[in-house]
């Protein structure tokens, strides 16, 4: 069976929920403002004495780091500025030297083309009178042979036409 309340349980009761929260009584104030004193002074000296210097140490040491890189940094590019330097004037003098080779090259090369070019000339100058002696030789013995073919067809269209030699010529 159910236990049955009885209607001063069930006052009792009522009275208990109707006088609110136990933070809000003011009895109680002196013993919460206590505990709050109390924990505000453990939690002030934790963070004035723990958390802060631990706090301040990691923004120093990041401080410090940064500073640090900053200086390697600025060291570092310093370097590959000097080193840039050094490359490009290596490089200026490497291209100067490129070309002062170049211009001796190719002034060996032009002498050496007018030496094969003069040689050349004096080859084929010889070969050129040799040939022209040649050709006066043949042109020569053949105008020697035109007047006698030019007199056997002289005689050969005489003969024909007229159907007899022609006469004071022998053939």
């Amino acid at each position: 069976m159910a236990e049955e309340t009885t209607p001063a349980q069930t006052e009792g009761t009522t009275e208990a929920h109707s006088a609110g929260l136990p933070q809000f009584q003011i009895q109680h104030w002196g013993g919460q403002i206590g505990y709050l004193l109390i924990l505000f002074a453990i939690l002030y000296v934790l963070v004035s004495k723990v958390y802060a210097p631990k706090i301040r140490r990691i923004f120093d040491e990041r401080a410090e780091a940064i500073t640090g890189a900053l200086a390697s940094a600025k060291q570092v590019q310093a370097e590959a500025a000097a080193q840039s330097a050094a490359a490009e004037k290596a490089l200026s003098d490497a291209r100067a030297q490129a070309t002062a080779t170049a211009a001796d090259a190719k002034s060996k090369a032009a002498a050496e083309t007018r030496e094969r070019q003069a040689a050349l000339e004096a080859e084929l100058g010889a070969k050129l009178g040799e040939a022209e002696q040649r050709i006066r030789t043949a042109r020569d013995a053949a105008m020697l042979n035109v007047q006698s073919i030019a007199t056997e067809t002289a005689q050969a269209i005489v003969k024909k036409l007229t159907g007899a030699a022609p006469a004071g010529v022998k053939g």
